[in-house]
């Protein structure tokens, strides 16, 4: 089987700005009609009102990209070792029939402990690799390099200028990338230099000795996204500003509209097949429901099955995410997966 990863939107600021609608737009002209979209509340977590900001996002989506009729879900993975957890299968459940994943505005170091090695995080992953789109936005598209600025802990604590492990989203395409947003902010005026995501130049430019040998930086400005289709290695900018390109104190910009090669980034490479860096059970659930999506009727589901489900439907509605995993294992277990989607829980073989 020859994979075929769904793009990636890197979006610097201002996913909610009229510049953001009209990247929203773009991607959506090539999903399938009434996409299912899942927004992942994880990086903003650790805040009280994550709720919330999250929940901005989705009501500006339903209400921008209405006419294409999405079915849009809030996915409350705020912590580990809580019911709100990315390892929770019940609250990642939106993911398995996700269109496109956005995760955006919080803590990159935050999103970096609570995604690693997560079910959540395998679950975007193996669903990227099956052509579902990935819209990551400011602190989440630092959390996706292979090294994190840890923009809190320096900007706000004053921690000596240092980098934290990433993500590694892009090491099974061949890049070792850094990325940085709000490139061009000036929020601190003639007083402070907030560029190169609040850190300021002279303190970015101590961060590039810490950098290893040819480590390549996306730099995207406020209000600017860059669309990336690792199928054809096309990059293409779109909104106010710029992408910007560093490697060994070089830089090269490229401006809104324009299109380049992701090989300036680095040898990309689609991954090996079976993908190795996803676990195999993960793998094949993720690739059993990608093959069945929408082949299974409702009469072909034992009337036992069905009476889990309703008993699962009702604990969810209750809260009870402790029965409603029960109840999920006991359905997998007879050799049935459930999914819940904005039209109600579909029911696949497993």
């Amino acid at each position: 089987m020859e994979l075929k990863p769904g793009k990636i939107v890197l979006i610097g600021s201002g996913e909610t700005s009229a510049t953001g609608g009209k990247t929203f737009e773009y991607l959506l002209k090539t999903l399938r009609e009434s996409p299912n979209i899942a927004i992942l509340e994880t990086p903003a977590g650790f805040e009280l009102n994550s709720a919330q900001v999250a929940g901005r996002i989705a009501d500006y989506l339903a209400q921008r990209l209405q006419n294409y009729h999405p079915h849009i879900q809030v996915i409350p993975a705020r912590k580990r070792g809580t019911v709100f957890s990315p390892d929770n299968p019940d609250i990642i459940q939106p993911l398995v029939s996700a269109d496109m994943i956005f995760f955006g505005p919080g803590s990159p170091t935050y999103a970096v402990r609570q995604l690693e090695n997560s079910l959540a995080w395998e679950w975007i992953r193996a669903r990227h690799l099956l052509g579902v789109a990935l819209v990551v936005a400011s602190a989440a598209t630092i959390a996706l390099g292979s090294l994190a600025l840890p923009v809190y802990e320096i900007f706000k604590v004053g921690e000596e200028p240092h980098w934290k492990p990433g993500l590694g989203f892009f090491e099974p395409f061949g890049l070792n990338l850094v990325i940085i947003p709000h490139w061009n902010n000036n929020q601190g005026g003639n007083d402070v230099d907030t560029s190169r995501c609040f850190i300021g130049k002279p303190r970015f430019d101590i961060l590039l000795e810490h950098l290893p040998p040819q480590t390549p930086i996306l730099g995207i400005d406020e209000h600017t996204s860059l669309i990336m289709d690792l199928n054809s290695r096309e990059g293409l900018v779109m909104g106010r500003g710029e992408v910007h390109f560093v490697q060994n104190h070089e830089e090269r910009t490229f401006q809104s509209g324009e299109t380049f090669s992701l090989e300036i980034l680095g040898p990309v490479r689609l991954p090996d097949y079976p993908p190795r860096h996803i676990s195999p059970e993960i793998w094949t659930q993720a690739l059993s429901f990608h093959q069945t999506e929408g082949q299974t009727s409702v009469h072909d589901i034992p009337p036992e099955i069905m009476q889990l489900v309703a008993e699962r439907e009702k604990a969810r509605r209750e809260k009870d995410w402790e029965k409603s995993d029960r109840l999920r294992k006991m359905i997998l277990e007879k050799g049935f997966v459930v999914r819940d989607t904005q039209q109600g829980t579909e029911v696949l073989p497993a």
